[in-house]
């Protein structure tokens, strides 16, 4: 299947540190345009910190201006809060895609690992290393932080996905086709992601 030329971006969201990458397409060639991190750690309120991840995300956006958005799930862990925490700031992300009417897939940590390791097990240092040699990434352009790569690994991973001509359903274009796709995550939970968005904007924008 021949994938059109497009630029993917994908997102590894948190609530310390907020993870982002770019690829472009051409043709057969995937190229990195960019990778790195938001540093939310000296943001100590929580809701500051989603209005910080929500005004970020959108100039991200706007720079590089993606065809699709790749994010990743929270792993479902054993703390709610954190899972809490995880869920709120993959939301906010995803507001801000949808305000810029970028189309969006969300992709398990397992099946991006799979997806460029062969193995869904496999750690966040060799998913890092595997995409530096697919992508041909120069040792110096390599970040510390594995959130950056776990990004570039999600919209890898949505090239690989949108490169089967198998590829089936999944496109979100809305708040109300995401939450219809996945109402089971988002149920009763809609005001929680988005009243402290449109509070924070009006400080920050």
């Amino acid at each position: 299947m021949l994938v059109r030329d497009k630029i993917i971006l994908g997102i590894d969201p948190g609530t310390n540190m907020l993870g982002y990458g770019a690829i472009q397409i051409k043709g057969q060639r995937v190229t990195m345009l960019a990778m790195g991190v938001i540093d939310l750690r000296k943001c100590g309120d929580g809701y500051l910190k989603l209005g910080r991840i929500y005004e970020r995300v959108r100039g991200i956006i706007e720079e590089y201006l993606p065809d699709e958005l790749a994010i990743e799930s929270p792993f479902c862990g054993k703390n709610v809060q954190s899972m809490l925490k995880l869920g709120r700031a993959q939301g906010v992300a995803i507001a801000a895609a949808i305000s810029r009417d970028v189309p969006i897939h969300e992709y398990a940590p397992l099946k991006i690992k799979q997806a460029i390791t062969g193995n869904g097990g496999a750690s966040k240092e060799q998913v890092a290393g595997m995409l530096q040699r697919l992508l041909n990434i120069p040792q110096e352009s390599m970040l510390p932080y594995m959130d950056a790569t776990d990004a570039l690994g999600a919209a890898y991973c949505h090239y690989i996905e949108t490169s089967r001509p198998d590829l089936g359903g999944g496109k979100c274009t809305s708040w109300k086709d995401f939450a219809r796709q996945h109402a089971s995550r988002v149920s009763g939970q809609t005001r929680t992601a988005v009243l402290p968005v449109a509070l924070l904007k009006k400080q920050n924008r």
